[in-house]
């Protein structure tokens, strides 16, 4: 009996709406910016010869792991908050390291951004899929250029990036959820979620 219950856990388990996957609630930088950024992580790519550079350009605002049936229930809690964030000014400004493996752009706006994830909190029963494997709600944003690096990679780069210079700025107007099946590499866009304001604009209205 205990092995039959063990095999009928695995098959219900191995079922498409039970297949674990990681998500990603994410800032993207506007079209130009996205797109100077990505040059930049791939220079870091040929010239460390760095296959860590993987990953758009974005700036992570919660990251957790949830079955895929979930989905659906997460899209509709985020769909209701969503709109009561305001869209936020961020500030990119030089590098920054977390030694000895991974080199990133530093935000310098970054209240704001905490603001944001702050809102997202109501959320985080969803996103929990046990005990064990909490969300995390990023506590010092960055963009990272690149990640998981050998120490050699991080200590040559960051002999030149810590002395190298960058300035971005972007309108951060929304968020996108990004979704993968544990275990695979690329991300994809499950939804887009606007930043409207609309709380704010309600109060403001009441009040005048």
């Amino acid at each position: 009996m205990i092995k039959k219950n063990k095999l009928m856990e695995q098959a219900l388990l191995s079922a498409p709406g039970y297949r674990e996957c990681d998500f990603l609630l994410v800032l993207q930088p506007h079209e130009a910016l996205y797109e100077t950024i990505r040059q930049e992580k791939e220079y870091f790519k040929q010239q460390y010869s760095c296959e860590t550079t993987y990953g758009k350009p974005h700036i992570t605002l919660v990251k957790f792991q949830q079955y895929e049936m979930m989905t659906p229930r997460i899209v509709q809690h985020l769909t209701g908050i969503a709109p009561g964030l305001q869209p936020i000014k961020v500030e990119l400004k030089d590098y920054g390291s977390l030694p000895s493996h991974t080199i990133y752009i530093n935000i310098t706006s970054k209240v704001e951004i905490m603001d944001t994830v702050k809102a997202l909190r109501p959320a985080q029963k969803l996103m929990k899929i046990d005990n064990d494997r909490k969300p995390f709600f990023i506590t010092e944003p960055y963009l990272p250029i690149a990640l998981k690096l050998q120490p050699w990679q991080y200590e040559q780069g960051w002999k030149e990036y810590a002395h190298k210079h960058f300035h971005g700025r972007f309108i951060a107007d929304h968020m996108l959820l990004l979704k993968r099946t544990t275990g695979e590499m690329r991300y994809n866009i499950v939804k887009r979620f606007e930043f409207e304001n609309k709380h704010t604009k309600a109060v403001q209205q009441h009040l005048f």
